[in-house]
């Protein structure tokens, strides 16, 4: 394991580090804290690159990787004034489907939205779009100056020296650097099961206030990528109540209100700033020790306080469940392997453990950059839940997936009224959405469908990777959920001829064919055979017949289209795509074998899509899925050769973090879990007779996966 942990000697704005637990996350600069939040202001470099491209829609492609930091939580979020009432329904547009008119809300255009020039009948779903997001719940960072009386330190590159490590195996973060010739380290490291972080900071400049701890707070931003705007000053309210060398500031942004306790060393200062909204943490300048300890809890303002631990307290609880992490599910071992790149394999898959158990094992579906960075607004995206999360249950960590599931429950009520609302019967999960799970408008998103079998899926790995009781549990407590998907999706596919078809209107997850138009793609239909085959599997499991309905879909579905002895990726009279996801490969990937896809057919398209494809368009989880694709066809070899293809959005940094469009994703979790997804696949096989194994002459150590269906 410490032959992964990270050290970083020199400044860069894309090489961040995050401590965290799942549901709270913290992310820090070279100092160790949020000492330079300027440096890693991921607008400015954004609005660099469309100055330097204006006829872009967006200058994302060509900025720098820059990561904004940010303290986030699955609790944290916030919603703009909405003086106009704007409601879903102010935001729909009305499609021709083989049902009849149904209303969907696709009214958002998000280059007008980045513009600030909306027009009136898309102000209703911009709103909608942008609300709620995710909030950045403070900056805490050192106030660095050369004298008591010289200006703040505004330029990493000041720091002389600078070693930065994580150790995985601890949780925990240890920066060292010099400025103005005194030596400075910070060990940061964050609570394993609440949201509290803690630092001890050792420095000589703390005796006479050269180094002191910043607490700041921004208010609420509705940007793509943005959670803070420092310039509202007068939006939003800090209120400071100090009891000795602990204190409480409460917030108020709009109608969120939450608290934040702070414990320092006994006899440190905690006071306002010189701005509002800024507050410092000063040691006593007779108490002659050098060092300073801080520890810093956020909670929802109905939480009852707490005593705060102490920072010893909060390393020791770190330790201990970092330990438990790695000591627990799978693990694989690249070592004995003379082939270069299994060091690399190995390094990625380390490091992508670390990150999504940092950011993707929450109570809440994860957003593509988890709790490091925001991305479209904070909000998550139901059609990438899995390749976060399903490699917690193949890894044989089911725990860290299920914890998310239940969120499913808390908004089924929302989906059966989406699908009651287009006139079908069960319940459509949505795309993008907050906590409440409310649709986002978009004209992709709202007609985006793969994301309906995830929830089954999910659940059945989950089911397979655990033990009785709980399996019995599993199938009770869960019963509805998979029932009301089933019936939806049943539903969905309309009978014509005597076959199922699906769309149109769909739009499928290569997102960029005319939804209108489009219809039976073939990853999709391969999808919602094995999704209704699930849930068909749970009502056996539970005592009860295969449903009749469901059964008969299954057995009608229309068969993918083949052209020269290839599938294509839809049913569309437009021309054939080759950009963005080759989803096509999917349909014998992700998904197992099926009666509507053949293996022969599924390779000669793989290989057709390697010889040929935009491969600058692809996404960060298009390389595992077809690697996924190349295992189920007996192709180890390919499969690495495809993990570990040189492409753009393949990379992996030297802190494990897969960037795909700059300053605007700078880090895209996807990747990492598609990454874990993949590896699974290959170290256990699958049910359906996909082998387990690496490359020939490769010597893997492996143990502890649960094997694919």
């Amino acid at each position: 394991m410490s032959r992964h942990n990270i050290q970083l000697t020199s400044f860069a704005p894309d090489q961040v580090l995050t401590v965290g637990n799942g549901d709270f996350a913290f992310t820090v600069d070279i100092t160790g804290m949020q000492t330079f939040p300027a440096a890693h202001d991921q607008l400015t470099e954004m609005m660099r690159a469309v100055e330097s491209a204006p006829d872009r829609a967006s200058g994302s492609a060509s900025s720098l990787p820059v990561i904004s930091l940010c303290t986030m939580s699955n609790w944290g979020w916030h919603e703009m004034p909405n003086p106009a009432g704007y409601t879903l329904n102010d935001a729909m547009s009305e499609y021709q489907t083989a049902r009849g008119a149904v209303r969907y809300p696709d009214r958002y255009d998000m280059h007008a939205a980045a513009m600030g020039q909306v027009p009136d009948e898309l102000k209703a779903g911009t709103w909608l779009h942008e609300n709620p997001h995710r909030l950045n719940l403070g900056r805490i960072g050192l106030r660095l100056r050369r004298s008591a009386t010289a200006p703040v330190e505004t330029d990493p590159t000041a720091l002389a020296d600078p070693t930065q490590t994580l150790d995985l195996w601890r949780g925990i973060v240890t920066s060292d650097f010099l400025y103005a010739d005194a030596p400075v380290r910070v060990t940061t490291v964050a609570e394993p099961e609440s949201s509290v972080v803690a630092f001890r900071i050792e420095s000589t400049l703390l005796a006479d206030q050269r180094a002191q701890v910043e607490v700041e707070f921004p208010y609420a931003s509705t940007g793509f990528f943005q959670s803070s705007d420092w310039a509202a000053t007068d939006r939003h309210e800090s209120h400071l109540d100090v009891h000795g060398h602990e204190a409480t500031i409460r917030r108020h942004v709009d109608a969120t209100e939450y608290d934040v306790g702070i414990a320092a060393t006994t006899g440190a200062a905690i006071e306002p700033g010189d701005r509002p909204h800024l507050f410092l943490i000063s040691a006593h300048p007779d108490h002659h020790a050098p060092h300073l300890e801080v520890v810093v809890s956020f909670a929802p303002a109905a939480i009852p306080k707490a005593t705060l631990p102490s920072f010893t307290t909060v390393a020791a609880c770190a330790e201990k469940a970092w330990e438990h992490f790695w000591l627990s599910g799978a693990a694989l071992d690249f070592s004995d392997t003379n082939d270069p790149r299994a060091a690399e394999l190995e390094r990625r898959a380390v490091l992508s453990q670390y990150l999504t158990r940092v950011n993707s094992a929450g109570i809440l579906p994860p957003q593509e950059t988890g709790l490091t960075t925001n991305s479209w607004q904070g909000k998550f995206h139901l059609e990438m839940h899995p390749w976060h999360a399903a490699h917690f249950a193949t890894w044989g960590r089911p725990e860290l997936l299920e914890r998310s599931l239940p969120w499913y429950e808390t908004v089924l009520d929302v989906a059966r009224a989406t699908a009651a609302r287009q006139g079908y019967s069960g319940a459509r999960w949505p795309k993008q959405v907050g906590p409440d799970g409310r649709e986002s408008p978009t004209p992709i998103g709202s007609l985006l469908a793969w994301q309906q079998p995830h929830i089954l899926y999910m659940l059945e790995l989950v089911w397979r990777a655990s033990v009785e009781p709980h399996r019995s549990e599993l199938l009770a407590r869960f019963a509805d959920l998979v029932a009301e998907t089933a019936t939806f999706m049943s539903a969905f596919a309309d009978e014509h001829e005597g076959s199922y078809h699906l769309g149109p209107p769909i739009m499928p997850a290569q997102e960029f064919y005319d939804a209108t138009l489009t219809q039976d793609p073939t990853f999709e239909l391969a999808y919602w055979w094995w999704g209704l085959e699930i849930a068909q599997r749970w009502r056996e499991r539970s005592g009860l017949d295969r449903n009749d309905e469901w059964t008969l879909v299954q057995n009608h579905l229309a068969q993918p289209l083949q052209v020269d002895g290839l599938y294509r990726a839809v049913r569309d009279p437009g021309p054939l795509r080759r950009d963005d996801h080759p989803s096509a490969t999917a349909a014998l990937g992700l998904v197992p074998a099926t009666p509507l896809i053949e293996a022969n057919v599924m390779a000669a398209t793989l290989a057709d899509i390697l010889n040929d494809w935009e491969w600058p368009s692809a996404w960060g989880w298009d390389f595992p899925m077809m690697a996924m694709t190349a295992t189920r066809l007996g192709r180890p070899d390919l499969a690495v050769q495809i993990l570990l293809r040189d492409e753009r959005r393949n990379a992996f940094t030297a802190v494990g973090h897969n960037p795909q469009l700059g300053a605007a994703l700078p880090l895209y979790l996807p990747g990492n879990g598609a990454l874990l997804a993949a590896l699974s696949l290959l170290a256990a096989g699958g049910d359906d007779g996909t082998p387990a194994g690496f490359p020939k002459g490769w010597t893997v150590r492996a143990e502890g996966f649960i094997p694919w269906p």
